[in-house]
Protein backbone atom coordinates (compact mmCIF):
# COMPACT_ATOMS: atom_id res chain seq x y z
CA UNK A 1 0.00 0.00 0.00
CA UNK A 2 1.07 3.45 -0.90
CA UNK A 3 -0.18 6.94 1.00
CA UNK A 4 -0.57 9.17 -2.27
CA UNK A 5 -1.57 13.15 -2.09
CA UNK A 6 -3.71 13.07 -4.95
CA UNK A 7 -5.34 9.73 -5.95
CA UNK A 8 -6.58 11.03 -9.30
CA UNK A 9 -2.72 12.00 -10.28
CA UNK A 10 -1.62 8.63 -9.00
CA UNK A 11 -3.91 6.54 -10.91
CA UNK A 12 -3.00 8.37 -14.30
CA UNK A 13 0.70 7.37 -14.01
CA UNK A 14 0.03 3.81 -13.00
CA UNK A 15 -2.09 3.51 -15.97
CA UNK A 16 -0.82 5.72 -18.04
CA UNK A 17 2.82 5.60 -17.67
CA UNK A 18 3.23 2.40 -16.11
CA UNK A 19 0.69 0.30 -17.64
CA UNK A 20 -1.16 -1.16 -15.19
CA UNK A 21 -5.06 -1.22 -15.13
CA UNK A 22 -7.50 0.14 -12.63
CA UNK A 23 -8.50 -2.95 -10.80
CA UNK A 24 -11.55 -1.11 -8.63
CA UNK A 25 -11.80 1.69 -6.12
CA UNK A 26 -13.48 2.03 -2.77
CA UNK A 27 -14.71 5.29 -0.66
CA UNK A 28 -14.89 5.84 2.71
CA UNK A 29 -16.78 8.61 3.89
CA UNK A 30 -17.02 7.93 8.11
CA UNK A 31 -13.26 7.61 8.04
CA UNK A 32 -12.18 10.18 5.28
CA UNK A 33 -10.34 7.91 2.99
CA UNK A 34 -10.01 6.49 -1.39
CA UNK A 35 -9.07 3.08 -2.35
CA UNK A 36 -7.56 2.44 -5.70
CA UNK A 37 -6.17 -1.09 -6.63
CA UNK A 38 -4.53 -1.61 -9.56
CA UNK A 39 -2.26 -3.85 -11.37
CA UNK A 40 -1.20 -5.87 -14.46
CA UNK A 41 -3.78 -8.44 -13.89
CA UNK A 42 -5.78 -9.13 -11.12
CA UNK A 43 -5.12 -11.16 -7.56
CA UNK A 44 -4.31 -14.17 -7.10
CA UNK A 45 -2.88 -13.94 -11.07
CA UNK A 46 -0.54 -10.95 -10.25
CA UNK A 47 0.00 -8.56 -7.58
CA UNK A 48 -2.01 -5.63 -6.85
CA UNK A 49 -0.98 -2.07 -5.53
CA UNK A 50 -3.26 -0.36 -3.37
CA UNK A 51 -2.90 2.97 -3.27
CA UNK A 52 -4.53 5.38 -0.13
CA UNK A 53 -5.55 8.48 -0.60
CA UNK A 54 -6.59 10.37 3.34
CA UNK A 55 -8.42 13.59 2.24
CA UNK A 56 -7.24 16.45 2.71
CA UNK A 57 -3.58 15.09 3.30
CA UNK A 58 -1.38 16.21 0.41
CA UNK A 59 2.31 15.30 1.05
CA UNK A 60 3.86 12.21 3.28
CA UNK A 61 7.15 12.06 4.27
CA UNK A 62 8.73 8.58 2.63
CA UNK A 63 10.49 7.44 5.80
CA UNK A 64 13.91 5.29 6.15
CA UNK A 65 11.96 2.21 5.71
CA UNK A 66 10.35 1.97 2.15
CA UNK A 67 12.66 1.40 0.06
CA UNK A 68 10.80 0.79 -3.77
CA UNK A 69 8.66 -1.38 -5.52
CA UNK A 70 10.04 -3.76 -7.76
CA UNK A 71 8.51 -4.99 -11.60
CA UNK A 72 9.90 -7.57 -14.08
CA UNK A 73 9.72 -6.29 -17.39
CA UNK A 74 10.74 -8.16 -20.84
CA UNK A 75 12.70 -4.63 -21.73
CA UNK A 76 14.20 -2.33 -19.26
CA UNK A 77 15.43 -0.41 -22.14
CA UNK A 78 11.80 0.18 -23.78
CA UNK A 79 10.28 0.12 -20.79
CA UNK A 80 11.98 3.31 -20.24
CA UNK A 81 11.33 4.63 -23.56
CA UNK A 82 7.52 4.30 -23.10
CA UNK A 83 7.97 6.18 -19.76
CA UNK A 84 9.38 9.05 -20.71
CA UNK A 85 7.11 9.27 -23.82
CA UNK A 86 4.41 9.21 -21.33
CA UNK A 87 6.18 11.96 -19.38
CA UNK A 88 7.29 9.63 -16.49
CA UNK A 89 10.14 10.43 -14.59
CA UNK A 90 13.63 7.89 -15.27
CA UNK A 91 15.91 8.41 -12.73
CA UNK A 92 18.10 5.64 -13.82
CA UNK A 93 18.62 4.31 -17.04
CA UNK A 94 18.76 0.81 -18.08
CA UNK A 95 21.34 -0.83 -17.80
CA UNK A 96 23.46 -3.84 -15.73
CA UNK A 97 23.27 -3.85 -12.01
CA UNK A 98 26.81 -2.86 -10.12
CA UNK A 99 28.75 -5.60 -10.04
CA UNK A 100 26.36 -7.53 -12.21
CA UNK A 101 24.44 -8.53 -15.30
CA UNK A 102 20.88 -8.16 -14.65
CA UNK A 103 19.50 -4.96 -16.27
CA UNK A 104 17.91 -2.93 -13.94
CA UNK A 105 16.38 0.86 -14.54
CA UNK A 106 14.69 3.11 -11.97
CA UNK A 107 11.23 5.95 -12.31
CA UNK A 108 9.25 7.68 -9.76
CA UNK A 109 5.87 7.89 -9.55
CA UNK A 110 4.46 11.73 -8.93
CA UNK A 111 4.68 10.97 -4.52
CA UNK A 112 8.38 10.23 -5.39
CA UNK A 113 8.11 6.95 -4.51
CA UNK A 114 10.76 4.78 -6.53
CA UNK A 115 10.33 1.84 -9.01
CA UNK A 116 12.73 -0.61 -9.98
CA UNK A 117 12.09 -1.89 -13.55
CA UNK A 118 13.95 -5.18 -13.63
CA UNK A 119 14.57 -7.18 -17.13
CA UNK A 120 13.67 -10.89 -16.78
CA UNK A 121 15.74 -13.46 -18.41
CA UNK A 122 12.66 -15.04 -19.95
CA UNK A 123 11.29 -12.26 -21.58
CA UNK A 124 8.41 -14.57 -23.36
CA UNK A 125 5.30 -14.19 -20.64
CA UNK A 126 3.96 -11.78 -18.12
CA UNK A 127 2.08 -8.67 -18.01
CA UNK A 128 3.04 -5.13 -17.76
CA UNK A 129 5.63 -2.64 -19.59
CA UNK A 130 6.11 -3.87 -23.22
Amino acid sequence: MLRVGNLERAIAFYTEVIGMKLLRTSENPQYKYSLAFLGFDSNPAQAEIELTYNWGTEHYDMGTAYGHIALGVPDAYAACAKIKAAGGNVTREAGPVAGGSTVIAFVTDPDGYKIELIQRADASGGQGLR
